[in-house]
């Protein structure tokens, strides 16, 4: 019997979930179909429970809807909870559950570029949802400090707060962008740049003095400083699309019990 997927999200014409979902099927042998579904701003719980009570086995959750999916779940991963916010629904006993891949895709993604995360340093650009997804995977996978850079301090730190107990081996520190502009010897293993710059066409200017081994743009299919300046420097990069079909293969993995290979996927 063939199983029912779809990503939720408003808009949601441009997701490419499905594509991916219908090659990891293929590679699998697992029988789905995913469809992507566009819920009225004020319809997201009536969409998710009409999709679940027609028989739908997994729904991947996008914007505007993360936050919402969080709160409409009966239970969450610890992964969730940290994030506050969901990606992945499925029901197991009667009961929603709400799980967050992207993390884990990011991490899967780094790997897959060829960087050691156990002990790395990783300066991340921006305190919001992106980066609140993320802390906790990546200090599970071994990364020893995290440096939050944001143009308003207390953002920053406000996330720290909320975060710095789940993860009790990675140091977290906070900076306003300001900081890092003036760091004489900024050092990481890894930048990230979780804020919208690509997408709103704003210019982020990494100061001269902050040195790296590797930059990673979450966004992807867009034009980024972030990127040209880790190329003009001769610096590795990658942009987000690695991330994206990371957090998939979890999702996929939750739902199947059958884990892609991400190297398939992507070309690194």
């Amino acid at each position: 019997m063939t199983k029912q997927f779809a990503v939720i999200g408003n808009p949601i014409e441009h997701s490419r979930s499905p594509e991916l979902h219908h090659a990891f099927a293929e590679k699998t042998g697992v029988d789905l179909q995913y469809a992507k579904l566009l819920a009225p701003l004020d319809g997201f719980e009536q969409a998710v429970q009409a999709f679940f009570a027609d028989g739908g086995v997994g729904m991947n959750v996008t914007v505007p809807f993360k936050e919402q999916a969080f709160a409409l779940c009966d239970a969450l991963s610890e992964r969730a909870k940290i994030a506050k916010a969901v990606n992945t629904l499925y029901r197991q006993n009667g009961k929603l559950i709400g799980d967050n891949t992207d993390g884990q895709g990011l991490v899967d993604a780094l790997k897959a570029n060829g960087l050691d995360l156990n002990q790395a340093t990783i300066l991340i650009i921006g305190a919001g949802g992106a980066t609140r997804g993320v802390i906790y995977p990546l200090a599970q996978a071994g990364v020893a400090k995290i440096s939050i850079a944001n143009r308003t301090l207390a953002r920053a730190e406000q996330l720290i707060n909320d975060i710095q107990a789940h993860v009790p081996n990675c140091e977290l520190s906070a900076l306003s962008l300001d900081q890092l502009q003036n760091e004489a010897n900024a050092q990481f293993d890894i930048v990230i740049n979780a804020t919208s710059a690509s997408l709103s066409g704003d210019t982020l200017q990494l100061p001269e003095s902050l040195t790296f081994n590797f930059a990673y743009e979450m966004a992807y299919g867009k034009a980024s400083t972030f990127i040209d300046q880790a190329i003009a420097r001769g610096m590795p990069y990658a942009d987000g699309y690695s991330m994206l079909v990371g957090q998939a293969i979890e999702a996929f993995a939750i739902w199947n019990g059958v884990r892609p290979e991400l190297k398939d996927f992507i070309s690194v």
